[in-house]
């Protein structure tokens, strides 16, 4: 008998045994998380260096996408695109961009994610934001555009990296590597800016640092 079972069991007005109390306190505790094992809340996690070969499916891609696609971003615009790199000769073109420290691991991670903002996001904005009829008319200046387009894609794609991190997998964000050859390489538009990349996958051998300090709430927190 499942805990939620014995627990509802007899007269609603009938007190809770201490059993029960001590079932019901245990069933609505968040599953702990850490390097492996990320839960909702993901406290442990941190980025990954190494993965495993086994790979990440297009159906939990788009779990991950369903679990974050509600985040806030200025005007609803949601401008972060998302282009996913799996085959080696999309890797081979990416790896010269990169960093040399990030390069070994992004050519062994199952899945790589070039994170990116969509600069005319606001040709969306009559569908995405209705109740404003005018408000693509309000962003037509393509310098300002850029910048709020940069603004909220950032946003989502902290949305994302807890996103992954809950959806049971580990993520390895990059900082380190050429922005704009990348954009060149693979938006040759123009109307795209590469923002991040993204390792993401099941974690390897060795796959955590210990973990860098981390400000207190006194530090990063105050009243007014």
């Amino acid at each position: 008998m499942t805990a939620r079972r014995w627990c509802t069991t007899g007269a609603a007005t009938r007190p809770p045994s201490r059993r029960c109390r001590r079932e019901r306190t245990r069933h609505a505790r968040p599953a702990r998380a850490g390097p492996g094992r990320p839960g909702p809340a993901v406290p442990g996690a941190r980025t990954a260096d190494t993965f495993t070969d086994e790979p990440v499916t297009d159906a939990q891609v788009a779990a991950i996408h369903d679990l974050i696609r509600h985040g806030p971003t200025a005007y609803n615009g949601q401008p972060l695109r998302v282009l996913l790199l799996r085959s080696a000769a999309a890797r081979t073109r990416l790896l010269p961009y990169l960093s040399s420290s990030n390069r070994a691991k992004t050519a062994a991670a199952p899945l790589v994610a070039v994170l990116a903002a969509d600069v005319d996001f606001h040709e969306r904005l009559p569908e995405l934001y209705p109740h404003r009829p005018r408000a693509r008319d309000w962003l037509t200046d393509r310098v300002a555009r850029a910048e709020q387009a940069r603004f909220s894609a950032t946003l989502q794609i902290g949305y994302l990296l807890v996103g992954v991190r809950a959806a049971g997998l580990a993520a390895g964000p990059m900082a380190g590597f050429d922005a704009a050859g990348v954009t060149r390489e693979f938006f040759p538009d123009g109307r795209h800016e590469a923002l991040l990349l993204m390792n993401v996958g099941h974690p390897g051998p060795d796959a955590w640092r210990e973990r860098l300090p981390r400000l207190n709430t006194e530090e990063v927190v105050w009243t007014l």
